[in-house]
């Protein structure tokens, strides 16, 4: 499948990326990255990943419908990996950014990774009213969950998070940066494309602690 780029270029502040598809490999590049954003796991876990994700990019939903939830329950679940989520909408996906706002809001009122599983699973249908529905089954306070969205209370903290990929050259979805865990960062290996888990197993093999 063809990699999806941005059509529109030049345009100032834009964020330049593209959703990678399933067979994409592990980039020969290193990165570091705040670890600011929504944890999973463990603080003291030996490794962290930190996720670069759009949620309509359907190869990001390929990845948590084939490869998450196994690395959830062998390395996340029993304290071996720690894993961070952090936006990256594309321009060219018009609903990924108020998706982004939309998982945030939900955080407010403990309901983030819900919010995310949902909004990935419902990748190909992200409009306005869908993402209220969402909210609804989810029994979030809708008044207070409205209002968040529609003032847009996370925007300069979501592109804060795009801005940050771009400058440590990620361009793509799903983007990782999988290295020794660190307070407030993780410098190591970019991995990008939703790969299998197989080759997260190797990744996190090179470290000392899972040998």
């Amino acid at each position: 499948m063809l990699l999806e780029r941005q059509q529109q270029q030049g345009q100032k502040g834009a964020i330049a990326a593209a959703a990678v598809p399933f067979t994409a490999q592990a980039a020969a590049e290193r990165a570091k990255v705040s670890t600011v954003g929504f944890k999973m796991g463990r603080n003291d876990a030996p490794i962290t990943i930190v996720e670069f994700a759009d949620y309509q990019c359907p190869f990001c939903r390929q990845f948590h419908s084939t490869v998450f939830a196994r690395l959830k329950k062998d390395y996340i679940d029993t304290g071996k990996v720690r894993f961070v989520s952090r936006d990256l909408p594309l321009d060219f996906h018009p609903n990924a950014l108020p998706a982004a706002e939309a998982a945030r809001c939900a955080g407010e009122q403990n309901k983030y990774w819900e919010m995310r599983d949902a909004l990935i699973a419902h990748a190909d249908n992200l409009a306005p009213e869908a993402i209220v529905g969402i909210g609804a089954q989810l029994g979030l306070d809708q008044p207070r969950f409205h209002a968040c969205v529609e003032k847009q209370a996370f925007s300069t903290s979501i592109r804060a998070d795009a801005d940050e990929a771009n400058a440590a050259g990620i361009t793509g979805t799903p983007s990782f940066v999988i290295g020794p865990t660190s307070d407030g960062y993780v410098e190591g290996e970019e991995v990008i494309g939703a790969l299998p888990y197989q080759s997260f197993e190797k990744i996190f093999s090179e470290y000392p602690s899972h040998r």
